[in-house]
């Protein structure tokens, strides 16, 4: 058994309580900022929970690309590197990037049919009412604890192998330091932080590649070629199986698939039902949310993609005579064993840094993300209707703290089940992919009706357990940890859950369709007088708007203007009490539609070079990679690298220059005095 605890506990303890805490200095020194030098102040519910839907694309991009690297994207597809080989790394990140993709689309219409939304559950009560949301609420807070209970799972895993620290301590600590610094600043701050988070990611990661590669002599590995010839080595020790010829040079890899077509279902439920995107989708520009969505996702796609390919096949070339346990790799450690092995204390210390960072960022995504919906789904829905801003900021404070310690207690009770990041990676898509369907068509089809969203969210449920469980007990003769996490049973409960999902809401829909009208949802926000019948058909008033000058008008859903329902002051005091939101101009339609045809066309696309053109043609033809084949694969993974670095470290700064001159003058005038 390969040991490569090279740390003691002090270490551990330090990095997660040392970093957590300046993390939340400089998210406190950034509120401080921002609240003094900008017209943006993090005491509005408004800037506290949606950044006031002012932010540009490149910071969005790089939140997406932080908020979807969890502990996971760093460990699992490292794990799948080790067990499947080149084909694992691709799999992982063409089967999770597609999600970010699709849901540009999800991001532009929100923008068109709600843009003064909250949280997407919001949505679901205006459209459909009580009874589905509170179905959907159900969903969207297990897939933030599963999603949260991974993170935790993995980041302590390493922790506690790397520098021996408790995993229930590392459990504990790290949600509740994370909570101090999203608390003290908010959604906006949170898109800063995970910035410097995202730096520091692309730094790593290619600090990794180019020693691995390009290392000589001070490298255990040196070269993509010595790379290819390790690789042959440990094929004829330790041949894959379903892979051709027991390759690790090989898109021919019968698990790996299997292992890619659970990706893109459960990574569908993690992207459709977590609050987090959504929230970045209300956050950005309504002109750039696409824009947005598209850049994270070609942004996203190199980290698994390149660090697997060098730290999980790196993994493999290294430990062939001493290969690691099934415990070790179901754990996520073969990433922290090719990183020991290559760089002794220095490569484990930097790794730990890595995966802090994954850690904390994607866990102040899901906190601020839960902590939205507990504030306006459950709070101000059902406990105080009346509920104002200065209100909703404390209460959103409260809930990032209930979470946190929520989050740390499931981390526990999973661990303490014998449950691993790899077991819950696997799973996690059957019990909520049945929703991702109904929670799409939503925002995206005028015709389903409530009974066609409940029930394909509730049978796919059901059908994702059946499924599961019935292969479990059929194919691998028991009901166990080991048999519920193994390939064909986790891959009949994905596709049961999301097809079933699938086929029951749209053939609801078809045969029951609605016609809803899109002005209820877009009333969202702002005063309204058009109320919601029975299932959401819509009973037609004028609605009262506000323009951008402060003065009522009368708007009926036909866009013609009539007399005011109501006085003006009444206006003011039924509509949101938060200025972004009350004087927020509705976009130019014909902007919002050509980036819808920019969204869809992009996913297509996209999903056809990267699930078919590519990978197909590769497996059918059972390639095994050339020395010089496998060069170039390494090479495009580092190209792709320095592009995504670019897009999240460089094009924030760009965009923000503006922005930066400002508070860099405003600083200027408070030291020096003057203009």
């Amino acid at each position: 058994m390969l040991e490569i605890q090279v740390f003691e506990q002090s270490m551990g303890y330090g990095m997660v309580v040392g970093v957590g805490l300046f993390f939340a200095a400089v998210m406190a020194c950034i509120s401080m900022v921002q609240n003094r030098y900008t017209s943006f102040n993090t005491h509005s519910s408004e800037e506290f929970n949606t950044a006031s839907r002012s932010v540009k694309p490149g910071l969005i991009a790089s939140g997406i690309v932080s908020a979807w690297t969890w502990a996971a994207t760093l460990l699992q597809s490292s794990t799948v590197a080790y067990q499947y080989g080149v084909a694992g790394p691709f799999w992982y990140a063409s089967g999770a990037t597609m999600q970010i993709i699709w849901f540009s689309i999800l991001a532009v219409k929100t923008k068109q049919n709600a843009p003064r939304a909250h949280t997407y559950l919001e949505i679901i009560h205006t459209r459909y009412g009580t009874q589905a949301h509170i179905v959907f609420i159900c969903f969207a807070l297990m897939t933030n604890i599963i999603v949260a209970s991974e993170l935790l799972l993995g980041g302590s895993a390493v922790l506690s192998a790397i520098t021996g620290m408790s995993v229930y301590a590392a459990n504990f600590l790290i949600p509740i330091v994370v909570a101090i610094y999203v608390a003290l600043g908010g959604l906006r701050a949170t898109f800063l932080c995970d910035y410097s988070h995202t730096v520091i990611l692309f730094i790593v990661i290619l600090y990794f590649v180019f020693h691995t590669y390009t290392g000589g002599a001070d490298s255990k590995i040196g070269s993509i070629s010595e790379m290819w010839h390790l690789l042959e080595r440990a094929a004829e020790v330790t041949p894959v199986a379903g892979n051709e010829g027991g390759s690790y040079l090989t898109l021919k890899s019968n698990f790996a698939l299997i292992f890619g077509v659970i990706q893109l279902c459960s990574g569908s439920g993690t992207v459709f039902l977590d609050q987090g995107y959504w929230q970045r989708a209300i956050a950005s520009k309504p002109e750039t949310s696409v824009k947005a969505y598209l850049l994270g996702g070609l942004a996203w796609y190199p980290i698994p993609f390149a660090f697997a390919t060098t730290m999980g096949l790196g993994a493999v070339a290294l430990t062939i005579d001493n290969p690691l346990t099934a415990s070790q790799v179901s754990s996520g450690l073969a990433a922290p064993a090719a990183a020991t092995l290559l760089l002794g204390k220095l490569g484990a210390g930097t790794l730990l840094l890595c995966l802090f960072m994954a850690v904390t960022s994607a866990a102040s995504a899901q906190l601020i993300a839960v902590s939205s919906i507990l504030t306006f789904d459950i709070w101000k829905m059902y406990v105080r209707k009346n509920a104002e801003g200065p209100e909703l900021v404390k209460v959103s404070h409260i809930m990032i703290g209930v979470f946190a310690i929520v989050m740390a207690v499931f981390a526990c009770i999973w661990h303490s089940a014998g449950i691993d990041l790899g077991w819950l990676f696997l799973v996690m898509g059957l019990l909520i992919g049945g929703a991702v369907f109904p929670v799409a068509y939503t925002v995206t089809w005028n015709k389903q009706p409530k009974i066609a969203a409940i029930a394909g969210a509730l049978s796919g449920l059901t059908a994702g357990l059946t499924s599961w469980l019935v292969v479990a007990k059929c194919y691998y003769g028991e009901i166990t940890v080991a048999s519920t996490g193994a390939n064909y049973s986790t891959l009949a409960g994905n596709l049961a859950a999301i097809g079933t999902g699938a086929i029951v809401s749209t053939t609801l829909t078809l045969l029951k369709p609605e016609n809803f009208d899109w002005e209820i949802t877009r009333a969202i926000g702002r005063n309204s007088n058009i109320q919601m019948g029975h299932g959401g058909v819509v009973t037609t008033s004028p609605t009262a708007v506000v323009n951008s000058e402060g003065n009522s008008r009368s708007e009926s859903p036909n866009g013609i203007n009539e007399k005011p329902s109501m006085p003006e002051k009444d206006v003011t005091v039924l509509a949101s009490t938060e200025p972004e939101a009350l004087l927020e101009e509705d976009v130019d339609p014909a902007l919002l539609h050509s980036a819808y045809n920019w969204a869809k066309w992009a996913s297509i696309i996209m999903t056809l070079v990267l699930d078919v053109i590519i990978p197909l043609p590769l497996f059918f033809s059972h390639y095994k990679y050339s020395e010089g084949f496998f060069k170039g694969w390494v090479v495009v993974s580092i190209i792709w690298t320095f592009i995504a670095a670019f897009i999240c470290v460089l094009l924030p700064i760009w965009e923000s220059r503006e922005a930066i001159m400002v508070l860099c003058r405003g600083m200027k005038k408070d030291m020096f005095g003057g203009r």
